[in-house]
């Protein structure tokens, strides 16, 4: 894990891992989430998908440094960092 990794999750540690059935997923205020990718980490939302009718998946990239996120974002105002990671591509589309 890069050390830009490492500190993005120390700073979301907001939650008590009590809160967290795995106590390494992050979460925080999705507004809140949104505003450390975007701004502090200069991330993108490259792509979404809903993974229940309250519950949307979602990658952001650094395109810069070619790191990933992947979110769980939940329709009661919270975002989960469930997955992080470096080397990002993004494949090109298969032409059906």
């Amino acid at each position: 894990m890069s050390m830009r990794a490492f500190v993005l999750l120390a700073c979301l540690a907001a939650a008590p891992a009590k809160a967290n059935p795995i106590p390494e997923i992050i979460c925080a205020p999705t507004g809140t989430m949104y505003t450390r990718l975007s701004r502090e980490y200069l991330a993108e939302r490259r792509g979404t998908g809903m993974r229940a009718p309250d519950q949307i998946m979602e990658i952001w990239e650094a395109p810069s440094t070619g790191e990933w996120t992947l979110l769980m974002t939940y329709a009661n105002g919270r975002s989960c960092i469930v997955a992080m990671g470096e080397d990002w591509y993004n494949a090109p589309k298969s032409e059906s």
